[in-house]
């Protein structure tokens, strides 16, 4: 997400770029343009919803859970063809040595690792989202033999777990509109 420091940044080269065509703008026009661009109605709105953090804070971009896996092929069954994830990336230290490999569906991102040491099994992910109850029309129509999620509806949000070959648990949750 663009950060208010980031849109100031893009105002001040904008301004900068046009007055090299001698093209002259106030900083405040420059501001609206940019927040339009941003796809805000005004700057006000545009200031109003974001990042006020600034580009030198500390900031953390994403975490990306490691999870034990003890066989690939499972691995690949459960998180590929049930989950629906891709593979990003897979690394081997040399050919016959343990699978590390990255995955990723609609902005969530695993590493799964048969590295002794990377990540203890029976680890819990809890994975907030929207589109809940399409991801588990869509995991139902698998018919997945060795697993069939339900949701659990709890006052603060829809939950549905599940459980891959190596004793790993993914909550999925999407929190309830508040009343």
């Amino acid at each position: 997400m663009t950060s208010i420091d980031q849109a100031k940044s893009m105002a001040k080269r904008l301004r900068t770029g046009l007055a090299a065509r001698e093209i002259d703008i106030a900083h405040a026009t420059a501001l609206e343009l940019v927040a339009a661009q941003l796809g805000h109605d005004n700057w006000n709105v545009a200031a109003a919803r974001l990042d006020g953090a600034s580009t030198q804070a500390i900031a953390f971009n994403r975490t990306i859970p490691i999870l034990r896996t003890f066989d690939e092929a499972k691995a690949r069954e459960f998180y590929l063809d049930f989950l629906g994830f891709s593979v990003d990336f897979e690394h081997r230290f040399e050919p016959g040595m343990p699978l590390y490999m990255g995955i990723s569906r609609a902005g969530m991102f695993l590493h799964l690792s048969e590295h002794h040491g990377d990540a203890s099994p029976g680890s819990n992910v809890y994975v907030p989202m929207r589109g809940l109850r399409d991801f588990h029309r869509e995991l139902s129509e698998k018919k997945y033999n060795y697993g069939r999620p339900g949701i659990d509806s709890h006052p603060w949000a829809d939950v549905m777990q599940v459980y891959d070959p190596f004793g790993n648990r993914i909550r999925f949750s999407q929190e309830r509109d508040p009343a």
